[in-house]
Parts: structure tokens; C-alpha cells; sequence
């Protein structure tokens, strides 16, 4: 690949990757600072895009126009959906879709984008396969797991809305990037994949659980993404 995108919503997602970089140049875009140069030899652009979907879908849009990249890797936190998936475990995309798009109403199932062919947007399977082997090398002491993840414009800290989600969707984890991420990749033909480390159950324990384990969750899906671009 000749240029790789990462993409963190947050600025300490993407802080230790950006110190990691070698020969960089700062290009600004729509309020975001995307980061070009060279991370364990190859060529990428690492850039926060900030919180919520339509920042996080208009920050792959600009990789794609701007910087060509063959492949974004969006790197992050979530909410855990399945019981078996502990706080710090990282789940890896199959596949990405909007839990808050409703458009029932006009025929179509919930989280279905009206005239889109997609239900969701599959993530891909030679990059899962990487990442899954680069976890196991740099974090041997948690589990990763591959299966669904949901993206809404919301933060879920409630049980009720929890089992919503999970029981509409079987989604694994839940938070607020991945979709549009995989959305404007898979329109622009892009291969994604989104790695989310768990820092919280998306329940009532969430005010308890995220200031104390978001740190670690963070160290977890940062040294998967550098060993992952290394052995790409």
C-alpha cells in the first residue's frame, strides 16, 4: 500500500501514533490536522477527526480525495455489547452500520440508509486478519473478537437502549465513528476496518467503568494499530 489513513475521534487515540511518526507534514482541512509521513516504515496519514459521524465521515472523505489512501484504519474506543467481550478485549469490524437511521416509516428495516444497496458496509477481511495477529503479539493478555459494530450519534449508558441495539442488530460494540467511516469507504471503494478496544459494558456502569479503564483500553488499540502498519 502506498499511503495508509488512521483515523482516531479523539486526540489521545491518535497522540502516541503521531509521536511514533517520522519526516511529517501538517495538512489542514476542515478543522482537522492530518498528519502525513512515515510510522514503522510506511507512508501514513494519521488525524483526529473529532466526535460524532458527520466529522468522522467527512475526515475519510479527505483522505480519500486528498491523500489517496488505500486503506483507513480507524482506531478507538467503544461500548460493549456482548457479555463474553470484557472491558479492554478489542473487537474488530466484519461489518459496520448505523443504529440511529430510521427509516421504517417509508419501508425499510431500521438501520437501513434509504436507496442504498447495503445494509451495512463490510469491513476488510485481510486487514481484520492482520490486526487479529498483530493483537496477538502485542496484547496477548486480552481477547479479540470480530463481529458487528454500531454507530450512532449518541452515547449509550443505559441497559434498555443497550438491549435494543443488541438484539436488533447483534452488533458486538457500540459508538460513534465506525459506520460513517465505513460508509465514505465503501463509496469510495476504499478497504476499511475499525478496531474499538472496550472501555465500558454501554450500560448503567458506564459513569463508573470509562475514566478508570478508557486509558488502558486506548494503550491497548494503539499498540495493535503500530504493529499492525508494521507488518502490512
Amino acid at each position: 500500500m502506498n499511503c495508509i489513513g488512521i483515523i482516531g475521534a479523539m486526540e489521545q487515540e491518535v497522540s502516541r501514533l503521531k509521536e511514533m511518526m517520522e519526516d511529517v507534514r501538517i495538512t489542514s482541512r476542515a478543522s482537522m490536522d492530518f498528519y502525513e509521513g512515515i510510522l514503522k516504515g510506511k507512508k501514513v496519514v494519521v488525524v483526529r477527526s473529532g466526535v460524532g459521524k458527520v466529522n468522522a465521515g467527512m475526515c475519510a472523505q479527505i483522505l480519500a480525495d486528498v491523500f489517496q489512501v488505500e486503506a483507513i484504519i480507524n482506531t478507538g474506543i467503544a461500548g460493549g455489547l456482548n457479555n463474553d467481550i470484557n472491558i479492554g478485549d478489542i473487537v474488530l469490524s466484519t461489518d459496520v452500520l448505523h443504529h440511529d437511521m430510521n427509516a421504517v416509516g417509508f419501508g425499510y428495516p431500521k438501520g437501513q440508509i434509504p436507496q442504498m444497496d447495503v445494509f451495512s458496509f463490510q469491513a476488510d477481511a485481510a486487514l481484520r486478519d492482520a490486526a487479529a495477529k498483530a493483537c496477538q503479539e502485542v496484547n496477548p493478555e486480552i481477547q479479540v473478537f470480530e463481529g458487528r459494530i454500531a454507530s450512532g450519534d449518541q452515547f449509550i449508558c443505559e441497559q434498555k437502549v443497550k438491549d435494543e441495539i443488541t438484539n436488533e442488530f447483534g452488533a458486538f460494540a457500540v459508538e460513534m465513528e465506525g459506520a460513517a467511516i465505513g460508509q465514505a469507504a465503501w463509496l469510495n471503494h476504499v478497504p476499511f476496518l475499525i478496531i474499538r478496544a472496550i472501555s465500558d459494558k454501554a450500560d448503567g456502569s458506564a459513569h463508573m467503568d470509562y475514566s478508570a479503564f478508557e486509558a488502558a483500553a486506548i494503550e491497548h488499540s494503539v499498540k495493535l494499530t503500530a504493529r499492525m502498519i508494521e507488518n502490512l
